[in-house]
């Protein structure tokens, strides 16, 4: 027989090797740094120039950021800090290396998102925030998954529950019951209304005193935030469905969206949700603040089977939303929900598997264009990287050949590019800032 304490003790044991697992990826501090980026790597992938080009450009003007040089001279290394200078500072061809941002626009938001586990969910939100960073982006990552592997791969692994999108959430129905109460105060028939009460276990958390900035964290690189996630945020389903019973005019499924619309609109380019594979209380508050819907899903036939269920009991559950009475403050999102764009991505595809092949055609003759034409191809490299936490941005191309580094980038690559084009089409339907 098995009982909580000998979860207690499994759990225990599984600490101490999470701390050894760290120590082997991380650096001796037990803090995830960044590597430096090659000179090659900065011209050819991330600036895509000609590497003759960049190196006169550093010639003619001292003053930029000349890396770190070895010691036989022949290659530069880059911090990404040095990146985005060199980013600012040069242009080729009279072309700014800036990224495009619609002028006027707050940042656009993207769920990845579908409740089958293994989908790759994870994987994608964390090449597409690397990618856009190594692009100029701004990036908030909001992790609403409790496994919190999109934070473990962030470098964050001891995050108390009340930063996280659970603090978020109960932080938010403090503050909209409060509001009721006041607009209820306020109405001439006001005190025939009765005011609603919450518990002090709740009240009494500090969360209301919180700043919208206390929950977003730093991660190794330099322009990448996070919301991050931790086991016990799995309480938030449970407790969620106390909440709305306490107010049950409370518009739980707006909470995230309502917090993010109090940042300046400029404090980030992109916004990322990282969704669990479940739909609850959480995922619903990742679709309701998103702008674009992309679902990733591996080319079998029971993945294809579960995205199928996916995409209906979350159209179920988005009907149920609709009809919901209550008020939805949530300045840039209304009811009914209405996503700007709509996209479905294979991952771990095998261009050589016939069955994977067929599958694709599958969901192409079901989706149409709104199968991504990029898929996310399996390969050694991203197994790998996968293993140590890490993308394969993050890998260092000498740690194994070129050739099997540079496939696994360009399958991501091409994958973020797409990307990266869905969202500049759907950024600039974004209504603007007033």
């Amino acid at each position: 027989m098995f009982t909580h304490e000998d979860l207690s003790r499994l759990q225990a044991q599984s600490l101490k090797m999470q701390g050894f697992i760290r120590q082997q990826t991380y650096s001796p501090e037990r803090e995830k740094t960044l590597r430096r980026f090659s000179s090659w790597e900065v011209a050819e992938l991330i600036f895509k120039v000609n590497q003759s080009t960049m190196r006169g450009r550093l010639a003619a003007d001292p003053s930029l950021p000349q890396g770190f040089v070895e010691e036989d001279g022949r290659q530069r290394w880059y911090t990404l800090e040095e990146i985005n200078e060199l980013r600012r500072r040069l242009k080729v061809s009279r072309k700014s290396l800036m990224p495009t941002r619609p002028a006027g626009k707050r940042a656009i938001r993207a769920a990845i998102a579908n409740f089958k586990g293994g989908a790759g969910k994870s994987t994608v939100a964390l090449h597409f925030a690397h990618a856009a960073a190594l692009d100029g982006y701004r990036v908030l990552c909001v992790d609403f998954d409790p496994q919190a592997t999109l934070s473990h791969s962030m470098g964050l692994s001891d995050v108390q529950e009340e930063f996280t999108v659970w603090g978020i959430m109960a932080r938010d129905l403090i503050n909209e019951t409060e509001r009721m109460n006041a607009a209820t105060r306020g109405a001439e028939s006001g005190s025939a209304l009765p005011q609603r009460r919450l518990p002090s276990s709740i009240t009494d958390m500090g969360l209301s005193d919180l700043r919208v900035a206390d929950f977003i964290k730093p991660t190794n690189w330099p322009t990448i935030d996070i919301i991050p996630s931790c086991a016990n945020a799995a309480f938030v389903e449970f407790a969620s469905a106390q909440y709305r019973h306490l107010n049950p005019e409370w518009s739980f499924f707006a909470a995230v969206s309502r917090y993010l619309d109090t940042l300046p609109a400029d404090a980030y380019d992109m916004i990322i949700f990282d969704c669990p594979p479940a739909i609850g209380y959480q995922s619903m508050n990742a679709v309701f603040a998103a702008d674009v819907l992309y679902i990733p899903s591996g080319p079998g036939y029971w993945e294809y089977d579960s995205t199928t269920s996916f995409i209906g009991q979350l159209a179920e559950a988005l009907e149920d939303l609709s009809a919901f009475n209550g008020v939805v403050p949530a300045g840039t999102s209304n009811l009914p929900k209405a996503f700007h764009d709509i996209r479905f991505l294979l991952t771990r595809f095998e261009a050589g598997n016939e069955l994977h092949r067929a599958m694709r055609s599958a969901f192409e003759k079901v989706f149409g264009d709104r199968l991504t034409q990029n898929p996310i191809e399996m390969t050694r490299a991203v197994e790998q990287s996968g293993r140590f936490l890490s993308s394969i941005y993050e890998t260092d191309y000498r740690d194994m050949t070129r050739e099997t580094w540079r496939r696994a980038r360009s399958s991501f690559d091409n994958a973020y590019e797409e990307f990266r084009g869905h969202l500049l089409e759907a950024w600039g339907n974004l209504e603007d800032e007033a």
